[in-house]
């Protein structure tokens, strides 16, 4: 029997109503936001899992600007663990485990290992641990023969400046300063290399003040996991690498398959790392996400700009009714709730937070950008970036690719059913420009909303329907742009 269902609506269908402001200016208003249980960020942005949005580069700029990025799956596991220690090694108050050299390994050694990590300098150890000298780039400058012993080239230990474990970062500065160096050795009493401080770091701490970071100095990182595979094996390493959460990367999350991994990674790694699940678009599939272990919960089944579940599946929930509904399921679990996808522009992240979500997942306005992995292009005098989704027939290749490679991550192309596409998108600079303008109508929005916080924001929401022609209206007519 035929029952004629709700009306569920998404962000083009609505507006905020504006209200008596108290805030003057909207620098006024707190961002701030919980990703998961225990994670907290500034900017309430999530970059998305996508092969053509996040990596190391990505993730380390969204961290410094105060949100997280989540790096996608679609590799092998060793290189997955290795991005994730790129992004925690790219900054710390200490480094505890830099990278060293003996004095025996050759130049060329050590440019390649500069190389494939992105550093300037070498610390040199002997088999003990016992600190020789360094190694930087300056050292390297008119370099030519690859087989010289680091030993010949290096600063030697009597002419470094190093300081005692457990020095703090004012006395740092104070060394620093009065030396003209750049690089701070950490050693014990008899010697050995304990760790190391960095100038650039601790300036990065005034030129990123937002910055999520971890109880140990180190920018945040979120890393996604599959379902099935290597799957457990995965999140043990990725855990070890140093990532802060696991995403649980599935398009339907309300499934058993989803369930099984979130209940065995839990089991197995305990409360040592956060859990993200997902996506669902009902409260039921967060009641039960929930129960199962999940420290958030990713909510939006076909919004996203390149997915097309929706045409190819009939499924979904439009995104601003699924994540009302969802965000109400969240606050009685306790867990935040992350609106991935159907994110066009920044309006669309204030009526979302406003409907309930602490953090927004977003992929399409940050694939082309210059720190997303994706290809760019040059079509008529203007560039672009690839953007694709992970069940495009594109990606399903590749992922057969990369199986066949020995990387196990296994596909049969004769049973995919593509429920997204591969687009372009254009090139939009430096992310942080992105995010500085997406935060910037969000906290306009808020000041509207006579709202100082997120909280006081989803309190004082509401919402009015609209039209197409108020659509049509809410954006620039009867003009013609220059």
């Amino acid at each position: 029997m035929f029952v004629e269902p709700p009306i569920a609506l998404t962000y083009d269908d609505v507006l905020l109503v504006p209200r008596r402001s108290r805030i003057a200016s909207r620098r006024n208003v707190d961002t701030c936001s919980p990703f998961s249980r225990r994670i907290q960020v500034a900017t309430p942005v999530v970059s998305a899992n996508m092969d053509t949005v996040t990596e190391a580069d990505m993730a380390i700029a969204m961290a410094r600007l105060g949100g997280i990025g989540v790096i996608h799956r679609f590799m092998s596991l060793e290189t997955e663990a290795q991005q994730v220690r790129k992004v925690k090694r790219s900054e710390s108050i200490f480094i505890e485990n830099p990278y060293a050299l003996h004095p025996n390994n050759t130049v060329g050694d050590a440019l390649k290992l500069m190389d494939e990590q992105g550093i300037t300098g070498i610390l040199v150890t002997d088999e003990h641990g016992l600190l020789e000298g360094i190694l930087t780039s300056r050292d390297l400058l008119f370099q030519e023969e690859m087989h010289v012993r680091i030993r010949e080239v290096m600063t030697p230990r009597e002419r470094l400046i190093t300081a005692p474990v457990g020095t703090d970062v004012e006395t740092a500065k104070r060394l620093f300063a009065k030396h003209k160096i750049e690089k701070l050795p950490l050693v014990d009493e008899h010697g050995k290399l304990k760790g190391l401080v960095t100038s650039k770091d601790i300036y990065k701490r005034v030129l990123f003040p937002n910055a999520s970071k971890d109880d140990r100095g180190r920018l945040r990182v979120a890393a996604a996991v599959g379902v099935v595979g290597d799957y457990l094996e995965r999140a043990e390493e990725l855990q070890a690498a140093g990532a802060d959460a696991l995403v649980i990367d599935i398009a339907h999350g309300h499934s058993e398959n989803a369930l099984r991994a979130l209940n065995a990674i839990r089991g197995k790694l305990g409360d040592a790392v956060e859990l993200v699940a997902g996506n669902v678009a009902t409260a039921e599939g967060v009641h039960d996400l929930a129960a199962a272990g999940a420290d958030a919960i990713k909510v939006g089944v076909g919004p996203g700009s390149i997915c097309i579940t929706r045409i190819v599946a009939g499924v979904g929930v439009p995104q601003l009714s699924a994540v009302v509904e969802c965000a109400e399921a969240g606050d009685k679990a306790g867990v935040p709730i992350i609106a991935d996808g159907g994110i066009q522009a920044s309006g669309d992240i204030t009526k979302a937070m406003a409907a309930g979500a602490s953090t927004v997942m977003i992929g399409n306005l940050l694939a082309g950008t210059r720190e997303s992995p994706g290809v760019t292009i040059t079509r008529g005098g203007r560039k672009f970036k690839i953007c694709r989704g992970m069940a495009s027939l594109e990606a399903a290749v590749q992922r057969q690719h990369r199986d066949s490679m020995g990387q196990g991550l296994g596909e049969d192309l004769d049973s995919v059913v593509p429920e997204g596409v591969e687009a372009m998108v254009p090139f939009r600079g430096d992310v942080a420009e992105v995010i500085t303008q997406l935060v910037g109508g969000l906290r306009s929005g808020m000041s509207y909303c006579d709202a100082r916080t997120i909280p006081e924001l989803r309190r004082n929401a509401q919402f009015v329907r609209m039209t197409e022609a108020g659509r049509r209206e809410s954006t620039f007519h009867g003009v013609e742009l220059v």
